[in-house]
């Protein structure tokens, strides 16, 4: 079967060479045909280096793009590049930093072998966080639970076949949250074990702010039930409160309309248009090997 990795990237050219080297270590005994997409997000650093160790993977491109738009945007944009461009069983999106482990790319490709075209995710079972970090990323899929009555436990690190992706591209969604797209799109999953790699080179990129920017727009993706519960909760607290109400009390109900403002604002990012013309915003393809 054939293979895309889809790599989004930006200024991580250090860390980009030393996944590359690890992924074709990882590859060699897998007799499949395995490819690299990496779609570098407008880096203002210079991406492109000497590649040593490639051997076991049969082609690698590096998509230029000429606008910085996101993670998010990065990976849809390799999505629908992939399945215009490539000939391809399933893709599999992993980030270029570490994080993703390239040790589980052969689970993944082992279970897709009998998924019968169901997606793979990479369910987090350890993490490498600060603590802090780690209660923040659990109250994130608590909120989502409670509001969305979805439980997202993967990230960008799946194993998708031709189908998905086709779905994926179907849906607005796709071009504001990854996870929250496919969660809404699928609803049989394959879980993998996935470990939470360290970074290879600097600090992590998710901030707390990123964390809750990412939260909102998983939320987001799902506003009709969110709107839905938040009005019952809305009535069931007023109810609760009635007796006792204070600026202490209202602090809920307000914090409440700020969430509801902020994945409103949010969904407007769903823009098909943007997501159909996305390739338009390629500058060129390097193609390395």
């Amino acid at each position: 079967m054939k293979y895309v990795i889809l790599i989004p990237i930006y200024n991580e050219r250090e860390s980009l060479k030393l996944l590359i080297d690890k992924i074709n270590f990882e590859i060699k005994d897998l007799n499949h045909e395995i490819s690299l997409v990496v779609i570098n997000d407008a880096s203002s650093q210079q991406i492109i280096d000497t590649y040593p160790n490639v051997e076991n993977i049969s082609s690698i491109e590096i998509v230029n793009m000429k606008e910085n738009k996101g993670h998010a945007r990065c990976i849809a944009s390799g999505l629908k590049f992939i399945f215009e461009k490539k000939e391809f069983d399933y893709v599999i999106p992993m980030d270029g930093d570490g994080e993703d482990r390239p040790e589980e790319i052969k689970n993944f490709i082992k279970l897709s072998e009998q998924s019968s075209g169901r997606p793979i995710i990479g369910q987090r079972v350890k993490r490498s966080e600060s603590l802090f970090f780690q209660l923040s990323y659990y109250f994130h899929k608590f909120i989502t639970l409670v509001f969305t009555g979805q439980s997202i436990k993967f990230g960008n690190f799946t194993c998708l076949s031709n189908s998905t992706v086709k779905k994926m591209l179907e849906e607005k969604a796709t071009w504001n949250s990854f996870s929250g797209s496919l969660k809404k799109i699928e609803k049989d999953f394959i879980s993998s074990p996935s470990i939470r790699g360290k970074r290879y080179y600097g600090p992590s990129k998710m901030s707390f702010f990123n964390l809750l920017k990412h939260s909102l727009s998983i939320i987001s993706v799902f506003r009709k039930a969110v709107l839905v519960r938040s009005a019952l909760f809305i009535v069931f607290y007023i109810l609760l409160i009635k007796s006792y109400a204070s600026v202490i009390t209202s602090l809920p109900l307000v914090l409440l309309l700020i969430m509801i403002y902020s994945i409103s604002s949010l969904a407007l990012r769903e823009n098909m248009d943007e997501f159909n013309n996305s390739l338009a915003n390629i500058h060129d393809i390097d193609k390395i090997k």
